[in-house]
């Protein structure tokens, strides 16, 4: 192939052979993808109706190939033995029984597949959403673990119905008004509380209530009364899942930690040496139905209940876009609702709490090499044999291998890459990811998660009542104009004040534009005799903005200046006629453009 090294004929002819493989194999994973994609989103005209939309398996089950069979159920093998630590792990955030965490991943997994519309998203109980159910849910239980349990439960359905309420509303763009910024500093602000949480059973030692601040000063006390055994076993743990994670990338590294443990605690007896242990876990499954709950508690649970769905249904959505983008299928939003809905209410009636996608565990999935949602149904027949048949063992789980696996898992939700890009690019990002994190060290988690909803919505606020306001200048040998502030170079009009405000007009951002406009008056040398509004970055203009125009215009005039108004859209020329504005300016019509304009006032003053 030209690449300068000789070969024998047998080794040229094992390599075609290989290349033959390989092209074979690319062109039947582009078919496949092909096929889904043309099958996964026809119109209900053509697939039958409306129930084809609501359970978008009805269609990639019809296209689906025996062959892709294999790949799903490698992957939802593995995915199992990932959702098997995992969801004990995470019950153990929750403050809940291991089981917990098991019936979650269990009943979820076998209806959220019917219902989603990104083909690798796995759901499954998460760090951030079980740290917050386990902060919010003590003062109402009293203390009484049977109540606690039910209270979370009660909070899976109500976020199942929130969920339902969001897809029936088309609400899925929701997650876009959390901004990036503050969902990186509440996963480190989570990261460092879960750790809290986590270092004294690795240390062997009982661990403290509070926030982040007095479990940390709680933790620092009493060092010396850690348990070595615990310790090293922990440790252990922990580098073993370190090392796994160096060289054995996407392997169920954590379930051969989990038999490791178990096994080295049934037959050294760490128990004596004073090591924790998990504890008996029930075999079987629990009764399902709704949890005993009064009616009262539903409105003390709905704040939480509301952080937890905006939580899961912005992670969930990033992970849908993504395998979308990476693999060349077209992701629903609001049908991603539908399935977090179906899932938590599975999850509530199950014994379960609120669930959403989750990351590590999809890129399992991915990388399991799963064709379609199937594979998640598989994980979760598999976790149903572990239910009914192996949970028994588990009561030999080591308390400081568990903490290692948590650990390790918030080591990904400190992204430390991020808040350093942030301080680069853009200082008020940084400042907007630090408050976000502070507000869930500092207030509590549910207060975090509304503190960074809150900052979502005034950052986006902000930047929507401070449009750009440009002032043009003619580019070099064109009839072009453009932003002189960023363009230098571009040549000013004498005599004339062009501006171009890039954004729509609206009640709130209007009088900003006004006081940009009076200000650059100000500091011009010269007064201009003519200032031209381009009005083609504007697509919208309300009743109240349109009254700051006119007066804007009135001050123009003030100082001795005629304005034009020049390539505004329909809507905008229809509300600028509408509201009288050709009595303060020349006509407003779709003729005239920015150069006619300069050109038309440079002839009339040579004239």
């Amino acid at each position: 192939m030209g690449d300068g090294i000789s070969r024998t004929p047998s080794q040229k002819a094992s390599r075609l052979r290989r290349l033959d493989i390989m092209e074979k194999e690319t062109a039947a994973t582009k078919e496949s993808a092909a096929e889904l994609q043309s099958t996964s989103y026809k119109s209900p005209a053509t697939t039958g109706g409306r129930w084809y939309n609501i359970f978008p398996a009805l269609n990639w089950l019809r296209a689906y190939k025996p062959n892709w069979l294999r790949a799903d159920l490698i992957a939802g093998v593995t995915l199992a033995a990932y959702l098997m630590p995992a969801g004990l792990a995470d019950a153990s955030l929750a403050n809940l029984p291991p089981e917990a965490g098991l019936y979650a991943c269990l009943f979820s997994g076998l209806v959220f597949w019917l219902f989603c519309s990104s083909r690798h998203t796995a759901i499954t109980v998460t760090s951030a959403i079980s740290v917050l159910v386990g902060a919010s849910l003590g003062d109402l239980a009293g203390g009484d673990p049977s109540r606690f349990w039910a209270l979370a439960s009660c909070t899976a359905l109500i976020v199942g119905v929130l969920g339902f309420i969001a897809w029936l509303a088309k609400a899925g763009v929701i997650v876009n008004f959390i901004s990036e910024s503050v969902l990186v500093g509440f996963k480190c602000g989570i990261a460092l509380f879960i750790a809290s949480t986590q270092l004294p059973k690795l240390f062997g030692f009982k661990g403290s209530h509070g926030d982040f601040w007095e479990r940390s000063g709680y933790f620092f006390s009493h060092l010396r009364e850690t348990n070595m055994a615990s310790l090293l076993l922990g440790l252990c743990a922990l580098a073993m899942l370190l090392l796994g994670k160096r060289f054995l990338k996407n392997k169920p590294v954590a379930l051969f930690v989990v038999i490791a443990g178990i096994v080295a605690a049934a037959s050294m007896d760490l128990g004596s040496l004073g090591v924790k242990l998990l504890g008996q876990v029930p075999q079987g499954l629990p009764p399902f139905g709704l949890p005993a709950v009064h009616v009262s508690d539903l409105n003390d649970l709905l704040p939480l209940a509301l952080g937890c769905f905006l939580l899961g249904m912005v992670e969930t959505a990033a992970l849908g876009r993504m395998f979308a983008v990476k693999h060349g299928y077209r992701f629903d939003p609001n049908q991603e609702l539908l399935g977090i809905a179906s899932a938590n209410v599975m999850a509530g009636l199950g014994h379960g709490f609120p669930v959403s996608g989750g990351m590590s565990q999809s890129l399992v999935n991915e990388s399991g090499g799963a064709r379609t949602p199937l594979s998640g149904f598989i994980a979760a027949l598999l976790m149903l044999l572990i239910v009914l048949f192996v949970s028994g063992v588990l009561r030999y789980l080591p308390q400081p291998v568990l903490a290692a696996i948590v650990l390790m898992a918030v080591m990904g939700l400190f992204n430390i890459a991020a808040l350093r890009h942030f301080w680069r690019a853009d200082r008020w990002e940084f400042v907007v990811a630090m408050a976000a994190l502070l507000g869930v060290l500092g207030s509590g988690l549910l207060r975090g998660v509304l503190i960074g909803a809150i900052i979502s919505v005034v950052q986006l606020l902000r930047r929507a009542s401070r449009p750009h306001v440009a002032f043009l200048g003619r580019i070099p040998g064109t009839r072009r104009f453009s932003d002189m502030a960023r363009h230098p170079d571009n040549q000013p009009v004498p005599g004339a004040l062009l501006v171009r405000i890039e954004s729509s007009l609206l009640y709130f951002n209007a009088e900003h534009v006004r006081d940009m406009v009076a200000a650059r008056l100000r500091a011009e040398a010269t007064p201009p005799k003519i200032v031209i509004l381009d009005l083609s970055a504007s697509p919208h203009m309300d009743i109240q903005a349109c009254g700051v125009v006119m007066n804007m215009a009135d001050d123009i005039k003030a100082v001795g200046a005629r304005v034009q108004i020049v390539e505004a859209r329909s809507s905008v020329r229809d509300r600028l006629r509408a509201e009288g504005m050709e009595e303060h300016v020349s006509q407003v019509n779709r003729f005239t453009s920015v150069a006619d304009a300069v050109e038309d006032f440079q002839k009339a003053a040579t004239k």
